[in-house]
């Protein structure tokens, strides 16, 4: 939100000096976030005046069209004679005043003006557009001033063109949607600083009538439960829109249209009403406000044709027929509280206007403008909050501006569809500020700041025909209770928590004493915590790099993945209101958004990709009902929390990893390695490792599930129990998420591991170990995995470790057989084994594997 602080005195009696620095503290202690303040008066520095055209000679033979032009600026060159300018803009013509810095000016953006010789001519200075002067985005062609303005040449041209003002950027929070108008920011001020407010509002409107202004049927009176409207007819439509508007208009960043809309887009700003204008000649008959049919197109004011949706909100024309909604729905001419349409916007000739001032629903306007992309400053007000009671004093302003500046006869009807329903009062302990915030606010402090909001505040005795003092028996000996009505503009305020808010945002955050609560003795990180940030750990030591993914996936992603139609993972929880239509579903699996951040990386140029994520993934409990209602005055009993956390999905913890390309990469040490399968599968291990799983519960073995390549996917297993796969994607797959060939992933799920007892760390012999190697001849489909799992129990308790270092295929092994080289440790604890002790070992962990396996010594 911007807004000028000339437009903001005209409502609040702010001081004349007040510093810059104090007007952003007023408004911080308010809980409004201030972007910037600017003093327009600063951005241009150097002699910026008016300057009157007096010749223009075309250029010719460059590309594009120039313009040499003598400009009579009277006496601020010095020399009273026409300064010599070039310019490339063609929107003005002799005799128009325009904006000119000369030499030794500087503009926004530390451009420095001077004089040059280009296109063949000498150029004393600019005429310069709004762009230039930071007023706004449009460079069509340089500021023309209106033939009203009684400047001279050679006048400041700064307080002409508004930057002779201050203009204040603020980030409003959702919850505020008053304060997207300079009503609302003035009123705002006005607490912070104790002076007189002026409400813009506050102004006489004529009612609905028995006739309506044009005849209107709202068939959906939630998402619209008021629609009003009124006709101008007659209006000339070659008056341009007045200077000072125009300035306000730039300055909080909306492009000057033409006049009716200007006007509509003024009142949007001042009182935070958003309205539209229609052409009523383009208009063939009664207006219907309805929801959108399956299949209805309309192409908005921007000219991008858009597809409607049913929850989208449409005003129709009836007097247009339509195959789709039914002769009598009409086809839609406006994206309803979002955009208008084309077929009915005020033209350069529209004489006869029509107002619409309505209130909408501000879900559907919220929804309306993502599903579209479309987030107009009307979508933004709107699904925020607006004041229900201002479309009347909104039309009234907007008539009495139009037929002001331009003429015509403002219709006696007005139409009025009212359904809006008043707002419920909130209930509130008077002494709830206190307790919540730990400051003494007393019972007539904490009434007065409520009515500065605009509440209407009855207290407990009165309210009841009690004795004040004993309503608190009834709440919990709360104390006097107080009946709160809010305000039509504070749609937020709704439990008595917002009211403790307003009371302490009020009276000052500064009051609030910054206290650190103590810390619990004795409570330290969970096992789950400490498993966690073991794995985290555990991958990032070994070059895994840790990344934080959306939980928010397509609905075609399961089909991408190849997952079965009896699938588990196939089931999804739909966000009721998704950030992107496009992804409205909760992930059950993490590596849907996690391979979307490879393919990211690697469209981006990165072709080594190892990443790993620990999250939640979201499967729903169908049929479970609806949660409980809780307030929050009080903490949930925990039948209640059970109830409520029955219904919500589970959400097991997952980690998984996903990588491509080299793993090692090549240099002159040697030839790199490519990343495969057999990382994932040990990318598994070490999570089971670092989770503290020891090796002798853990199985790794032959395994099949989407979406993995069935001839190199592994199971993971403790105890027998499958908690995660690992392994290389499926062909099909990589094809569909676009994918480099061989990526590999592996997903576990961490909840699914027993949670490991506390054990004290290993003995470290001092003795010197035994290095054998062995290298064993296995049938081809015989996993390394077991045939370790083997050498392991047979070795017996001297086996410190074992590792396969090599795997080799040739036709003298034999057809269908392959060798696995492994390296065994053998060490004692208290002495120096012998060598015969260490062979003996050996040759026992070799047997167990000929036994289980027919391996046989490679050689012997």
């Amino acid at each position: 939100m911007r807004v000028s602080v000339s437009w903001l005195r005209e409502y609040v009696d702010l001081p004349a000096d007040l510093p810059v620095g104090d007007l952003e503290q007023a408004l911080v202690d308010l809980g409004i976030e201030v972007e910037s303040i600017v003093d327009l008066r600063a951005t241009v520095t150097g002699p910026l005046v008016v300057g009157e055209v007096l010749q223009i000679e075309e250029l010719t033979g460059f590309k594009k069209p120039i313009r040499f032009c003598r400009v009579d600026v009277g006496a601020a060159n010095g020399t009273g004679e026409p300064q010599e300018i070039v310019c490339g803009a063609r929107n003005f013509a002799p005799g128009d005043k325009v904006v000119v810095i000369l030499p030794g000016g500087v503009l926004p953006g530390n451009f420095a003006i001077g004089a040059r010789k280009t296109y063949g001519r000498n150029s004393h200075g600019m005429i310069c557009s709004a762009q230039e002067l930071g007023l706004g985005d449009d460079h069509s062609g340089i500021i023309v001033l209106p033939e009203d303005v009684k400047a001279q040449p050679g006048d400041d041209a700064r307080p002409i063109v508004g930057l002779d003002d201050v203009v204040v950027e603020m980030e409003i929070t959702p919850d505020r949607g008053y304060a997207l108008s300079v009503r609302g920011i003035a009123r705002e001020l006005s607490h912070a600083l104790g002076v007189p407010f002026r409400d813009p509002a506050d102004a006489p409107a004529t009612g609905g009538t028995t006739e309506p202004a044009y005849p209107v049927e709202v068939r959906d009176t939630v998402g619209c439960d008021r629609f009003a409207a009124r006709m101008v007819g007659g209006v000339d439509p070659t008056v341009s829109t007045p200077g000072w508007m125009r300035q306000r208009l730039t300055a909080a960043g909306v492009r000057s249209i033409s006049l009716p809309v200007d006007i509509t887009n003024y009142l949007m700003l001042e009182l935070g009403q958003p309205m539209h204008a229609f052409d009523a000649d383009r208009i063939a008959g009664p207006l219907v406000v309805r929801r959108a049919e399956p299949g209805e197109k309309l192409t908005t004011l921007d000219g991008v044709s858009r597809a409607l949706a049913p929850e989208d909100m449409v005003i129709c024309d009836a007097g247009l027929p339509n195959a789709l909604a039914g002769e009598d729905a009409g086809v839609p001419i406006s994206l309803a509280a979002v955009m208008g349409g084309e077929t009915s916007e005020v033209l350069a000739s529209t004489t006869n206007v029509l107002f619409e001032a309505a209130h909408w629903d501000p879900a559907m306007v919220g929804r309306t403008a993502r599903r579209h992309k479309l987030f107009s400053e009307a979508a933004k007000r709107w699904e925020r909050g607006v004041d229900p009671a201002l479309p009347l004093v909104a039309l009234e302003k907007a008539v009495r501006l139009l037929t002001d500046l331009a003429g015509g006869t403002a219709g006696a009807e007005v139409l009025d569809l009212d359904h809006v329903r008043p707002l419920p009062p909130v209930t509130l302990p008077v002494d709830l500020p206190s307790r919540r915030i730990g400051v003494s606010y007393p019972a007539d402090r904490v009434v007065e700041l409520l009515e500065q909001v605009g509440c209407a505040v009855t207290r407990g005795g009165d309210r009841l025909g009690e004795d004040p003092g004993t309503v608190g028996v009834a709440d919990g000996g709360a104390g006097e209770v107080l009946t709160v009505t809010p305000p039509s503009w504070r749609p937020d305020l709704t439990d008595p928590a917002d009211l403790v808010e307003e009371v302490v945002r009020l009276d000052g955050y500064d009051r609030v004493p910054s206290v650190l609560p103590t810390a619990r003795p004795g409570r330290g990180l969970t096992p789950q915590q400490q498993r966690r940030r073991a794995v985290a750990r555990s991958l990032a030591e070994r070059g895994w790099i840790e990344v934080l993914a959306q939980p928010f996936v397509a609905p075609e992603l399961a089909d991408q993945l190849g997952l079965p139609a009896d699938d588990p993972r196939r089931p999804a929880v739909r966000v009721a209101n998704p950030l992107s239509e496009e992804e409205p579903l909760l992930r059950t699996t993490l590596l849907g958004p996690l391979l979307g951040i490879v393919r990211r990386n690697v469209g981006r140029g990165q072709r080594d990709v190892a990443i790993y994520e620990i999250g939640t993934v979201f499967h729903p409990r169908p049929g479970v009902g609806a949660p409980p209602a809780m307030g929050v005055d009080r903490r949930p009993t925990d039948e209640e929390f059970a109830a409520a956390d029955a219904v919500v999905p589970a959400q097991p913890r997952h980690v998984a990893v996903a990588v491509c390309g080299e793993i090692e990469p090549a240099g002159w040490w040697g030839a790199g390695r490519a990343a495969g399968w057999a990382d994932a599968v040990e990318a598994g291990r070490a999570v089971l490792d670092a989770a503290g799983i020891p090796a002798g519960r853990v199985t790794v073995r032959a395994g099949e599930r989407a979406p993995w390549h069935p001839g190199r996917c592994a199971e993971l297993l403790v105890d027998d129990a499958v908690v995660g796969h690992a392994g290389e994607l499926h062909p099909a797959v990589v094809a569909a998420l676009e994918l480099p060939r061989r990526t590999s992933v592996m997903e576990l799920d961490l909840d699914a591991l027993p949670v490991a007892p506390l054990v004290s760390g290993p003995a470290i012999s001092t003795f010197p170990p035994a290095l054998i190697d062995v290298a064993l001849v296995v049938d081809a489909a015989v996993p390394a995995a077991d045939v370790q799992r083997a050498l392991v129990e047979g070795a017996g308790a001297l086996l410190e470790n074992v590792r396969l270092f090599d795997v080799y295929a040739s036709e003298q092994l034999g057809a269908g057989r392959k060798s696995l080289a492994y390296k065994l440790t053998f060490r004692a604890p208290d002495r120096t084994l012998a060598g015969e002790e260490a062979v003996a070992a050996r040759d026992a962990a070799v047997a167990l594997a000929a036994q289980r396996f027919g391996a046989t010594l490679r050689g012997a």
